[in-house]
Formats: C-alpha cells, sequence, structure tokens
C-alpha cells in the first residue's frame, strides 16, 4: 500500500467551515477523502477547488456524465493517480459504464466498446494530458464533429481540472481507498 508524503490532519482540526464537505463525503462515499484531508490543509485553496469541482461536474454540462468518468479516469490513468482511479472508476460504473468497458479503458484504441464520440473525447483527453503531444488540426477536426465549441471548452476545462487534481494527488502519494475493485494496468 502506497504512503502519503504528507500527514492529513484529523477531520476535527479542520475549520468548521470545511466540516460540511467532509459530512458530505461521508454520506456519498462513506469515508473522507484523503485527498481532501489534504488539500484542505490550505483552506481556501480546498474551498476554491471544491467550488470549480462542483462547476465542472454540474448537471447542466453539454458533456454526458459518463462521457465525463470516462475521460478523467483516462486522464488520471494517464498521470498515475491511483486515487483518481480508484474513484472515478467507482463513479464511471455509478453512471451505468459496464465493468468491461472500464476495464478497458486503459486500451481503448484496441477495443470496439467505445463509439466514434468517446473516441474522439478520449483522443483529446490524451493529447491534452501528455506533453508530448499538441491538439493538431485533424484531432479537433475530429472533436467538432461531436461537440461544439461551448462543449469543446467545458471538456477542455475537465481536462485540465483532472490533470491539476491527478497530479497533485499523485505527487503527494494519495493512495487508492478501495472505491473501485476492478483491476487496473499500469497506466501507459
Amino acid at each position: 500500500m502506497k504512503i502519503m508524503k504528507l500527514t492529513p490532519k484529523k477531520v476535527k482540526d479542520y475549520p468548521w467551515y470545511l466540516q460540511p464537505f467532509f459530512w458530505n463525503q461521508r454520506r456519498k462515499y462513506g469515508a473522507v477523502l484523503d485527498a481532501a484531508l489534504l488539500w484542505a490543509r490550505v483552506p481556501k485553496l480546498f474551498g476554491a477547488v471544491a467550488f470549480l469541482y462542483g462547476v465542472i461536474d454540474r448537471k447542466s454540462s453539454p458533456i454526458r456524465p459518463a462521457l465525463r468518468s470516462l475521460v478523467t479516469v483516462k486522464v488520471s490513468q494517464i498521470n498515475g493517480c491511483a486515487f483518481c482511479v480508484d474513484i472515478n472508476s467507482a463513479t464511471l460504473l455509478k453512471r451505468g459504464v459496464s465493468s468491461a468497458k472500464v476495464e478497458a479503458l486503459q486500451t481503448w484504441r484496441d477495443s470496439d466498446l467505445f463509439n466514434e464520440m468517446e473516441r474522439a473525447a478520449l483522443e483529446y483527453a490524451e493529447t491534452v494530458t501528455r506533453s508530448d503531444l499538441q491538439v493538431d488540426d485533424a484531432c479537433m477536426d475530429r472533436l467538432k464533429q461531436y461537440f461544439d465549441e461551448d462543449a469543446i471548452v467545458d471538456l477542455t476545462g475537465l481536462i485540465a481540472f483532472q490533470n491539476m487534481s491527478s497530479k497533485f494527488n499523485s505527487a503527494l502519494g494519495v493512495p487508492s481507498q478501495g472505491f473501485c475493485q476492478i483491476p487496473r494496468l499500469p497506466s501507459s
């Protein structure tokens, strides 16, 4: 089991105004998230990140929930964030995606489980995430077949947020909390 590089404080030691966030996490996940306890060491930063996540994962997003989760798991895999892969895979399953599809996400290019819209979004997520790649006209043209410009901005914001989150958690060694028990291959 991976050990975090920093020690979270006890929930009771955080400011009172963060307690509702922790209560909600207990209600939703059955536990306070280790990542949240690290972000919360700087309460204003935690509040801003929580607010941004709420805006990105809103019900009115033009990107449907299952596709948002596919993208967040893929970005998390690329960035090697065990915590993010775990929690986002669990969310993906709750959003109605089959376990076979979750398992195939690591090698999505070789799987017939993904439709063309998902392939365009996953290609874009990989291209934005990997520093050795650039979004070219062909990639953008494939994306525009399925998403209007506002949706592309929304998708790009989601990818950028997940990169920030998974890099933060990976750098600080936030371990998986056991939300999703699907076997995962090492990231590519």
